[in-house]
């Protein structure tokens, strides 16, 4: 059974309106910074809550699997945000992914983690244990792009169950942001106001922090606009006996009885059962490797260092002969983005320059030094 799908109760549920007001919406902020209220009504906000609640309750279960750890996203909390205000609501170093919907939907959202929560992802994605992340390179960035490439796609299926209709996205875009620093704003779309949707995320005993969704109003608009459409579906396709006036149903009293068969509800109904994030699958990091496999790596070969002071780089000119620190014939070593992996020898192979490697590191050796 897909662990995606949604149970008619939580269907039900989201389509009449019937949503309890969280507690955590309550305390937190359905009035910070600037009133929503003038924008979307208490139920549109519920709404806009809940749409992001089924949907990366979904995601965590996805993220649990990718890490092999405890992973719980809980009831968001939605606010209103300014574009100018955003360095205030972002004062640290982050990390923006951009989701562009492909179908079902028009538009983008952003989703926005911590630049050490999103190292810590990466760490666990390329199979270590999480507790010394290294710093946000292109094999971390791209470890991360596919974790939340994984969520997203999750939280499209949910999203079609909730919408009853197919939703998708395109691979999502991932950059380094820092609003202060003016760093990776590219990202974010050309609107005045936001919907700040803010989810509580652990991830095991390393994560104890937030994601959040930035979703522009027109966006915003659009869901609710299809959800009140599908809601609206709903209701004209309800059974006629469900419709019938008082006159009608006291006439249907003085009806002959149905029998128990003709009772029978014309609804087939299954209830979904989620996963417990309590029981996580266990994968190899083999397995998350080989989403990695294809990404480029800038592989270089040294033949040598020296040092010199500036007084004689500036004395260099056309002809200047620079000794390096190593004998001719001496293996050159290989580095893979800056770091050394092994050794080797110059050759020529067809008028262009090669090495053959003599000495390399074994691989789990080379995969610690690309953390």
């Amino acid at each position: 059974m897909n662990s995606n799908m949604l149970s008619q109760d939580e269907i039900d549920a989201l389509l009449s309106g019937n949503v309890p007001r969280k507690e955590s919406e309550e305390n937190n902020g359905h009035h910070d910074g600037h009133d929503i209220n003038e924008y979307f009504s208490e139920l549109e906000q519920d709404a806009i809550g809940e749409i992001g609640n089924i949907s990366f309750g979904s995601s965590a279960t996805t993220l649990s699997t990718l890490l092999n750890q405890k992973v719980e996203i809980t009831t968001p909390s939605v606010t209103l945000v300014k574009k100018n205000e955003l360095a205030d609501e972002f004062p640290h170093p982050y990390v923006a992914i951009q989701v562009n919907y492909t179908e079902g939907f028009t538009g983008s959202n952003i989703l926005v983690i911590k630049q050490n929560d999103a190292a810590i992802i990466a760490d666990l994605m390329t199979g270590g244990d999480g507790t010394n992340p290294s710093d946000l390179g292109e094999i971390q960035l791209s470890a991360v792009q596919e974790a939340m490439n994984q969520m997203m796609g999750s939280a499209a299926t949910s999203m079609s169950t909730v919408f009853n209709k197919k939703v998708d996205i395109s691979p999502p875009k991932i950059e380094l942001l820092d609003m202060k620093q003016g760093e990776g704003t590219e990202s974010i779309p050309d609107e005045d106001l936001f919907i700040k949707v803010s989810f509580h995320l652990t991830v095991g005993d390393l994560i104890d922090s937030q994601i959040m969704q930035l979703l522009p109003i027109p966006f915003a608009r659009e869901l609710l606009n299809q959800l009140m459409d599908k809601t609206n579906d709903h209701e004209a396709n309800i059974p006629e006996t469900e419709n019938r006036t008082h006159h009608q149903r006291e006439e249907e009293k003085e009806q002959p009885v149905p029998s128990k068969q003709q009772e029978q509800v014309k609804w087939n109904v299954n209830h979904v059962e989620f996963p417990s994030f309590q029981s996580v699958p266990k994968h190899t990091e083999t397995n998350n490797l080989d989403m990695l496999l294809d990404i480029p790596l800038t592989v270089t070969v040294e033949l040598g260092r020296t040092k010199r002071s500036i007084q004689q780089i500036l004395e260099l000119s056309s002809g200047s002969i620079i000794e390096l620190d190593k004998l001719a014939g001496e293996p050159v070593d290989i580095l893979i983005n800056n770091k050394k992996v092994a050794k080797g020898e110059v050759v020529v192979i067809d008028e262009n320059f090669g090495v053959r490697v003599t000495d390399i590191l074994s691989q789990s050796e080379r995969l610690n030094k690309l953390n």
